[in-house]
């Protein structure tokens, strides 16, 4: 069942529609979260936080530029982003701000086995590491979080053309350092 558009406009306003929407996303957010945080309190805070910055920027959506749910990875995605600028600048800080909240045993484990099994990924961004930031980008909506080229381009900013060549060339590049270079005796 998908969230009617209108209903994501109105989710700063109507508890009702918030709780629909948030029931509706909450797998998709705790899975693009986990697979790119390893603290599992933090991922809860993330998660958290990427259902507030969508409250605020509930007026932001437009249904012509995708669905609701590449909107809300635009959003999760710009919140992680923000989360790793702040560790980058100050580590100390980010902790006194983040706080580790305490997680009852079974949310915690629940999160922790998310982390595990999002681990295999992990050889997956070493290779993406190599790629130019935007280009990172657009491989990691589409190839990891299951967004059309399209809703892809749509939240990056860039045109569905321009899109799939620099995801045709991403992959051919990502393909090379996945694939282990033979030996010759």
């Amino acid at each position: 069942m998908s969230t009617p558009e209108t209903d994501v406009g109105r989710i700063g306003e109507d508890p009702d529609a918030f709780e629909t929407f948030y029931r509706e996303h909450l797998d998709l957010v705790q899975r693009f979260v986990a697979r790119r945080v390893t603290d599992p309190h933090l991922a809860a805070d993330l998660t958290a936080e990427v259902f507030l910055a969508a409250i605020d920027a509930a007026a932001s959506y437009r249904a012509d530029r995708g669905t609701p749910a590449a909107w809300l990875t635009g959003v999760a995605r710009n919140v992680v982003a923000a989360e790793f600028r702040r560790q980058k600048k100050d580590k100390d800080a980010v902790r006194r701000i983040a706080g580790r909240r305490l997680l009852d045993p079974d949310s915690l484990a629940a999160i922790e086995s998310r982390i595990d099994s999002a681990r295999e990924s992990r050889r997956l961004y070493d290779a993406l590491a190599s790629l130019p930031r935007r280009d990172r980008a657009l491989m990691e909506l589409v190839a990891v979080d299951g967004l059309s080229v399209t809703e892809a381009a749509a939240v990056l900013g860039v045109k569905p053309g321009t899109a799939r060549v620099r995801l045709h060339r991403s992959r051919a590049r990502v393909q090379s350092h996945l694939t282990p270079l033979e030996v010759q005796p």
